[in-house]
């Protein structure tokens, strides 16, 4: 096996705004790996307060070339597993090479990943479309720009009713809200019955991801669903939320890939949870790996390609929010050749 990575500084369309902060571009990690002929490619972005730059996977992988590639391929699993002993401080790297070899495996097979796990993509839930925080002005005008069924409001600033409040005017959609971690248990108390009112179907993260007290008062009396995002990173903190939020958020690059992504989704099942997968403003290659696994989810917030004003794949297509699969084996995308 043959590893090589590139890094990438994708602009976003827009400044993209959340409680923690603003950034203009997307710093993005992309590996390839190489087997018999047939290359796989997975896709780590870099998240600044997770502080793994690219930077960091880029020279973690440098340190342990060799081992990564004197792996006997034969199935991701297995794959994972050792990339997971041999990297145990970066999951977000691991997570790049899970997908590569997850790519790779389809490939190998000649058949895109949900096939392989017998999933029908007919039940694959709609996309959300992110709306950042901004001037009300420009949260209209970005909504009025991107017609769609399903929005995500960034949301975790003093105003955040008067900006849900605005969106409403302008449409019918679904609308969920995502605090980031932004608010206090008294704020959460009182803004979530009246996002209710504006009709939010659900609100990611509300408190900070430590606060499983505030979050237990949250979950009892919340009249609407709570998901887990900056809560629910690995796959033992799954459990941790169970009574504590109603759902999970799981991001692939934050619990080190699809590997124990899937492992995730099936623990929440056991536990009676909500499954989302959400995006870190991936490009086309790991909102493909999202792709693979929606029909096994209740909401995905897949819309990095949207959002970003450059791409380094090809393949991953809605028709307002809905995914559209194409032939390709493995995650079913094309890239062009590193």
């Amino acid at each position: 096996m043959k590893v090589k990575h590139k890094i990438f500084n994708l602009p976003f369309r827009y400044p993209f705004s959340i409680s923690k902060g603003t950034k203009t571009h997307q710093p993005t990690f992309v590996v390839e790996l190489e087997f018999m002929g047939i290359r796989g490619y997975g896709e780590s972005p870099a998240i600044s307060y997770y502080n793994i730059p690219v930077e960091k996977m880029a020279a973690d992988l440098e340190a342990k070339k060799v081992l990564v590639e004197k792996f006997a391929f034969s199935d991701p699993e297995r794959y994972w597993h050792y990339l997971h002993h041999l990297f145990p401080a970066n999951p977000f790297l691991v997570c790049a090479l899970d997908m590569a070899g997850w790519d790779l495996y389809g490939k190998l097979k000649r058949k895109q990943l949900h096939a392989l796990w017998n999933l029908d993509t007919s039940k694959a839930p709609l996309t959300d479309y992110t709306i950042g925080i901004d001037s009300l002005e420009k949260m209209v005008a970005k909504l009025k720009e991107k017609p769609w069924p399903i929005y995500k409001i960034k949301v975790g600033v003093d105003h955040d009713i008067e900006m849900v409040a605005e969106l409403r005017k302008h449409t019918d959609a679904v609308l969920r809200v995502d605090a980031n971690a932004g608010w206090t248990l008294e704020q959460a108390l009182q803004k979530i019955p009246m996002l209710k009112e504006l009709g939010v179907e659900l609100v990611e993260q509300p408190l900070a991801k430590d606060d499983w007290e505030g979050m237990k008062v949250l979950y009892e009396t919340s009249p609407l669903p709570l998901f887990a995002d900056e809560a629910c990173v690995f796959e033992n903190d799954v459990e941790k939320c169970h009574q504590h939020f109603h759902g999970i958020n799981i991001k692939l690059t934050k619990c080190s890939g699809i590997t124990p992504a899937r492992r995730m989704i099936t623990k929440a099942r056991e536990l009676g949870m909500q499954v989302m997968v959400g995006c870190m403003n991936e490009s086309s290659v790991g909102t493909a790996a999202i792709a693979q696994l929606a029909p096994l989810l209740d909401h995905v917030d897949m819309d990095g390609p949207l959002l970003l004003a450059e791409d380094v794949a090809e393949g991953v297509k809605f028709e307002y929010g809905k995914l559209i699969y194409t032939e390709r084996p493995g995650l079913g995308i094309s890239i062009p050749v590193f």
